[in-house]
């Protein structure tokens, strides 16, 4: 597979699915609900082609601005995506650290600064909206939020309601689209 120079719904939704990252059965999410797919985030960030075009994808897109990667399902992405566009990223932990810095938000960060943060799948939205609360709550100011699929579960929405605009590089329709074992 050669990597697409400016990735394709197409192009993306055919690498997920080249990583055996789209799986059927019945699957617990880790918010509670159940699904009759998972879309297993690991494969696709440990597959270096699949890796890369997502983050070719996600460097069309930000411009130039200071990244930011939730720990640790988005931190892949974030990294690759930097070195891509050229462009600083952070990494926001779930929680504050206990040790060390005693930081919550990890790189270098200036007070006003832009960032986009970028999330790997996009259910509920509750961890992108967590990720921008703790950004803003250091002074950066969070207006949007890319990720690799939305499962098309409430995460624009609430998103939406924190003021922050959600882009995905592909929904469930797109993923599951012409899927015979959905």
């Amino acid at each position: 597979m050669t990597i697409p120079q400016s990735p394709t719904t197409e192009d993306i939704v055919a690498a997920l699915r080249n990583a055996d990252a789209v799986q059927y059965g019945e699957f617990e999410l880790s918010h509670g609900g159940t699904s009759a797919y998972y879309i297993d985030k690991y494969l696709f960030e440990t597959d270096p082609k699949c890796l890369q075009i997502i983050a070719s994808a996600f460097a069309d897109r930000i411009n130039e601005t200071t990244l930011a990667g939730v720990a640790l399902g988005a931190v892949p992405l974030v990294a690759v995506t930097s070195t891509v566009a050229g462009q600083p990223y952070v990494v926001v932990r779930k929680k504050t650290k206990k040790y060390g810095t005693g930081n919550r938000i990890e790189g270098r960060l200036n007070e006003d600064e832009e960032v986009v943060v970028l999330e790997d799948i996009a259910t509920t939205g509750t961890s992108a909206v967590e990720a921008v609360n703790a950004l803003r709550d250091v002074g950066a100011t969070v207006e949007r939020v890319f990720v690799v699929v939305d499962r098309q579960e409430g995460a624009r929405e609430q998103l939406e309601s924190n003021n922050v605009e959600m882009e995905a590089l592909v929904t469930a329709t797109d993923l599951l689209v012409d899927d015979k074992n959905v």
